[in-house]
């Protein structure tokens, strides 16, 4: 099969669509009214499966069939011509002339949905169509720092698929070189999403169309995320996990150091610092303009704002610029509304000291949906970032050191263990 044709991506100061073209729906009336480069690009080249799902048929029957596809057939390409479109260039831009990473989760989430709607799609505008919505990221790792000067893509496709899962994988792709006809593209970042489907009258979970891959790479990546997505249901299943006895000396290590702080401050170790003196918050109301095709608000705008926040925390935290280096995971435990009162909290929850040349700096975001008139704070997600500092700064500063973080609550060191725990199983995959 023939791959299909790169989307090209263009910059939003002006719409690709012909202003003249009347048959189109235009894009101002599309509900979910969250725009960028990409999701504009989107949006014209599958705009007729999207609208089948704004305009379904009253009392469409749910599909009645499902259908075998193979990776092939959702696979897609995202292109960003940096050398030749200068604003787009400067849409993405950061101050280091790299790519801003946080733009990059958006347009992450948009392509993952996106496959994950054609994917699920059954072709026929005579029923109603499924809710797909983002469950978690598994993982999202920067290989390489993502120049803005150079031409990028993103390339994805539907590596598994389960009753009513399918996950995503993408790669960000750009050449070493500054040469537009250069051919030898490598890996810049990985991506994993995945996504649950839902029956878009009953909210109930509906079984999805079927993947069969094709390729041996095809078949290994689909018995990794099959792998995973039985740790999943393991994880969702048990109970609290016990340490072992090195963990419990640690925690009470901790713990101990943590009173210090508390009893003695003046005796405290002054190359540590208490968690809770990590932290940062922020909030906002969530706008119309911030909502997906589904009138929710939009996962990669979530993701953004959450990396933001996380960037500030480890730049307040180190004392020079950070660097980013992956997201370990997200949960999307909730929906967000339009007109939700949404507060972000940070902190960070550990550092990696071991490595001189990479310290590590491992963040917490945790978003909540907080409704004053019924004093009621549900966590919606959870972020999990990884930084180190980037090396010029920390070239600039010979006498740069991180500090230890130290809990000062039983409750803190537990959950600081946890993720310990599940940063290690994670990268064990």
């Amino acid at each position: 099969m023939n791959s299909p044709r790169p989307i090209s991506v263009v910059s939003t100061f002006a719409s690709p669509s012909s202003p003249c073209d009347s048959t189109k729906k235009p894009l101002s009336l599309w509900p979910g009214m969250y725009h960028s480069p990409v999701t504009t690009a989107l949006w014209e080249a599958r705009s007729k499966i999207f609208e089948s799902l704004l305009d379904p048929p009253k009392d469409a029957p749910p599909q009645s069939q499902l259908l075998t596809r193979t990776p092939s057939h959702s696979r897609t390409t995202i292109f960003y011509p940096f050398s030749s479109d200068f604003i787009l260039r400067e849409q993405y831009r950061d101050p280091w002339n790299e790519v801003r990473i946080g733009i990059l989760l958006e347009d992450l989430d948009a392509l993952a949905g996106t496959i994950s709607v054609k994917h699920c799609s059954d072709d026929d505008s005579t029923t109603r169509p499924l809710l797909l919505v983002t469950a978690s990221v598994h993982k999202i790792v920067l290989k390489k720092p993502i120049c803005v000067d150079i031409d990028l893509k993103i390339v994805a496709s539907v590596i598994w698929v389960g009753r009513s899962s399918i996950e995503i994988q993408l790669e960000v792709m750009q050449s070493e070189l500054k040469d537009v006809k250069a051919s030898s593209d490598s890996v810049a970042l990985t991506a994993n999403f995945i996504f649950v489907a839902r029956d878009s009258k009953t909210g109930k979970a509906a079984p999805i169309n079927r993947l069969s891959p094709e390729t041996e790479v095809e078949k290994l990546l689909f018995e990794e995320a099959e792998a995973r997505n039985n740790l999943r249901k393991k994880k969702r299943g048990g109970d609290r996990r016990e340490f072992d006895h090195g963990e419990c000396k640690k925690l009470k290590a901790w713990l101990a150091e943590g009173r210090i702080f508390s009893d003695m401050p003046a005796l405290a170790d002054r190359n540590s610092i208490l968690l809770k003196d990590t932290r940062l918050e922020n909030s906002l109301i969530c706008q119309p303009q911030q909502r997906n095709i589904h009138g929710r608000i939009f996962g990669g705008f979530l993701m953004h704002r959450a990396f933001e926040l996380a960037f500030s925390t480890a730049y307040t935290f180190a004392g020079l610029v950070p660097y980013f280096l992956e997201v370990d995971h997200v949960d999307f435990l909730r929906p967000v509304d339009v007109g939700d009162f949404l507060r972000f909290k940070s902190c960070v929850l550990y550092t990696q000291l071991d490595k001189l040349d990479c310290p590590l700096i491992n963040i917490e975001v945790v978003a909540h949906v907080t409704s004053p008139e019924i004093r009621s704070s549900e966590v919606s997600n959870t972020f999990y970032f990884k930084f180190t500092v980037r090396p010029e700064a920390k070239a600039r500063n010979n006498g740069f050191k991180l500090r230890n973080v130290v809990p000062a609550t039983e409750e803190e060191a537990r959950h600081i263990l946890e993720r310990m725990d599940a940063e290690a199983l994670n990268s064990s995959k």
